[in-house]
Formats: structure tokens, C-alpha cells, sequence
């Protein structure tokens, strides 16, 4: 076995160990009488619904890497596409720092595929610009739409949220206007950006905000469960813990989304309400993608030895 197999086996060994590290840290704060009355104060119905926009969402997230390939000019069949980011996604958000967690799991995977090292550095950075456009877009449309929650939050009047809404918008739309006039390389100071096609810059900016605007509604059903709050309410405090996520890196937003989503919205966010989150859209993800890391493994180990025993065979069979 080559240092590279050994490093990268060393890797993934390590990133299933704080897997299951975080699950049992986050857990431990709670007793389980807590956990267990959190959970059942939910509607069953309400916690389907849940998973369904978490569902929807991870679709959209594989809709970032599926234009992220096409925009390189590559092909790859969409079932590896779906598998390489909802098993890279899944452990990224629980162990912080996703662009590069999440981007040692995509290599994983599309280094099998015949994508290089610099297809997948320009993978990550074109769903980390995914990400930002669809942030940046639900958060201003949620500063127009809603600007009192936003205004008390940040603490300036309705007039000047709208304003800054406005001015949020602005960037998608030279960004999209940048695709559309600039053809190939655009040059910024000392660095060069290679924009994708303006189709594909639409989509960027539409697919990111309908993924922020499931995760969203995602927080809107669990909250709704403890109290009356409007969905662009549940917007406007998920942009906020999101943004808070970001910038810290904290594993799975650790305490920053509680802390950010109980400022938002004090009285709905109560402790079984965020813990419903979490488990819909960050544990249950977490295991399955656990689970699909497993599994893949071993099939792909299979196929290679299988490939090997036979790359052996006829090198055999051609010597006699």
C-alpha cells in the first residue's frame, strides 16, 4: 500500500471518528429526559413534513456540484454526483469547515471518476460561491419582505433594512450581468476568475437561494410547533445563524445556531424545536451519509481488487 492509500485511509478513518465524536458531544449536553420530551412534543406529521424540506434540500446541494461539473465541461452520471455530495455534505456541516472537510470527501470520490485535484478545487469554490449567492439573495429578499425582525435584530429602522436589502440584490445581479457580458477570464487586480455561462450563473443564484429557502423552511415547521411565527421570520433567523455558522466554523454550528436562532426568535425557539432541527437536518443526514461513506468503501475496495486480480490474470496469460 502506497503513503498516499495510507494518508488518505488515515483521513477518512479520522473524519468517521469525529463523526460519531460530535454526535456524542452535542448529545451529552442534554439529559435524555430532555431529548426524549423534545422530540414527542413534536407532531409526528410536522417532523415528516420536516424531513421532506431537509430532503429537498440536499437535492439542491447535489444541483451545486452537478453545475459546478458542467461548468468545468465535464460528465458524470447524476446518481454519482448525488452520492459524492450528499456523503460530502452530510459530515461537512457536522465537522466544521465544510469547504475543506466536505472537499477531501468530494476528492474521495471524483478522483475515482476522473476528475483531477484542480476540477475539484474548482468544484468547492464554485459551490462555495453557490452558497454565498443564495445567502445573499433570500437575506435580502428577507430584509424587503420582512423588514421589522431584520430592523430589530441589526437595530436600525424599516427604511434603512430595506435599504440594505436592495443593496444585497445588487449582487447576484452583476454577478449574473458579469457571465452575461464577460466572455472567458475576468481580471480583478492580481487574481483572474473564470465565470461560468450565464445559464449557469442563474441557476447558481436561483438553486442557492431555494436551498437556503428548504433549510428554512425546514427551522419554520419545528419552530411553528412551539408558536405562532411567520415563515420569513424563520428566514431571517436562519440567514442570521447561518452567516453566524460561517464565520466561526464551529463543528455543525455548534451552540452558534441555538444562540443566533433564539435571538431571532425568543419565544418559539425553545429546546425541543432546536434539537428537532438538528436532528432532521444534521443528525439523521449524518448517519445516513455515515452509513453511504461505509458502504461505498467497501464496494469501491471490492471493484479495485477485482480489477487488479484481473489486470494480473492478463498479465499472466500474456507472459505464457
Amino acid at each position: 500500500m502506497s503513503w498516499k492509500s495510507i494518508i488518505w485511509n488515515g483521513l477518512l478513518v479520522a473524519a468517521l471518528c469525529l463523526a460519531v465524536f460530535l454526535l456524542y458531544r452535542i448529545f451529552q449536553q442534554y439529559s435524555l429526559d430532555e431529548i426524549v420530551q423534545s422530540v414527542r412534543s413534536i407532531p409526528f406529521s410536522t417532523f415528516c413534513t420536516a424531513l421532506l424540506f431537509t430532503a429537498a434540500s440536499y437535492l439542491c446541494l447535489s444541483c451545486f456540484d452537478l453545475l459546478a461539473i458542467r461548468s468545468l465541461g465535464k460528465s458524470l452520471p447524476y446518481r454519482n454526483i448525488l452520492l459524492a455530495s450528499f456523503v460530502s455534505l452530510s459530515l461537512g456541516h457536522n465537522i466544521g469547515f465544510a469547504g475543506l472537510s466536505s472537499g477531501a470527501f468530494r476528492y474521495r470520490y471524483y478522483s475515482r471518476w476522473g476528475l483531477t485535484a484542480e476540477d475539484v478545487a474548482k468544484v468547492i469554490l464554485f459551490c462555495g460561491v453557490t452558497v454565498g449567492l443564495g445567502l445573499i439573495t433570500l437575506g435580502g429578499l428577507a430584509m424587503i419582505i420582512n423588514p421589522g425582525d431584520a430592523g430589530r435584530l441589526l437595530r436600525i429602522d424599516s427604511a434603512s433594512v430595506r435599504a440594505f436589502g436592495s443593496l444585497a440584490l445588487i449582487v447576484p445581479v452583476v454577478y449574473t450581468g458579469l457571465a452575461f457580458f464577460v466572455r472567458g477570464t475576468l481580471r480583478l487586480w492580481r487574481w483572474s476568475f473564470q465565470l461560468p455561462p450565464f445559464s449557469i450563473a442563474v441557476a447558481q443564484v436561483g438553486i442557492g437561494a431555494i436551498n437556503f429557502m428548504f433549510v428554512s423552511a425546514c427551522l419554520h415547521q419545528m419552530l411553528s410547533a412551539f408558536g405562532d411565527v411567520a415563515f420569513f421570520r424563520s428566514v431571517t433567523a436562519y440567514v442570521l445563524a447561518n452567516s453566524a455558522i460561517l464565520a466561526t466554523h464551529v463543528p455543525g454550528g455548534l451552540g452558534v445556531l441555538e444562540a443566533a436562532v433564539s435571538y431571532a426568535v425568543p419565544k418559539e425557539a425553545s429546546i425541543g424545536a432546536l434539537i428537532a432541527f438538528r436532528c432532521a437536518y444534521f443528525f439523521i443526514p449524518l448517519a445516513l451519509g455515515t452509513t453511504l461513506l461505509v458502504i461505498s468503501e467497501v464496494i469501491f475496495r471490492r471493484r479495485s481488487r477485482r480489477a487488479d486480480e484481473e489486470a494480473d490474470e492478463r498479465a499472466e496469460a500474456q507472459s505464457v
